[in-house]
């Protein structure tokens, strides 16, 4: 069994690079790249080729000057066979099932279950995901 990530927007499946993305470690952090230039993005893996200490495991870019992705936005966590997101001091929070996670409650930490729908930032935020606990899809 693994736990992985399924874009379920078309700006989620860009930051996936694919439909989906096994996590491999604990805790797998979530942000915001901050360092795109202007509104054409360089590619996050080219930014990452340096020596540049990399924060996040998943980066999502936002184009805009409004953002709902913090930098250091969530992680997921293991522990004890349980899956857990905590919340890394974003600003707008996380939705997981329509739950707020952060946010105004910065640091909080809930458990999270296969098939949790997690939306990053708010509710208009284009980042959506699916969390899985199972074998991955075969492509």
């Amino acid at each position: 069994m693994a736990a992985w990530l399924k874009g379920l927007t078309d700006e989620a499946r860009s930051a996936l690079k694919g439909e989906a993305r096994a996590i491999q470690g604990f805790p797998f952090r979530v942000g915001r790249e901050s360092r795109v230039p202007g509104s054409a993005p360089a590619s996050v893996g080219e930014r990452r080729a340096g020596t540049a200490t990399q924060v996040n495991d998943l980066y999502l870019i936002e184009v805009g000057e409004v953002h709902d992705v913090s930098r250091e936005h969530f992680q997921i966590e293991f522990e004890e066979g349980r899956y857990f997101i905590a919340d890394r001091g974003s600003a707008c929070g996380t939705l997981v099932d329509g739950r707020k996670v952060g946010g105004d409650r910065r640091g909080e930490r809930v458990e999270i279950h296969d098939h949790d729908v997690i939306i990053v930032g708010t509710s208009k935020s284009r980042f959506v995901f699916k969390f899985r606990i199972a074998e991955l899809p075969s492509s």
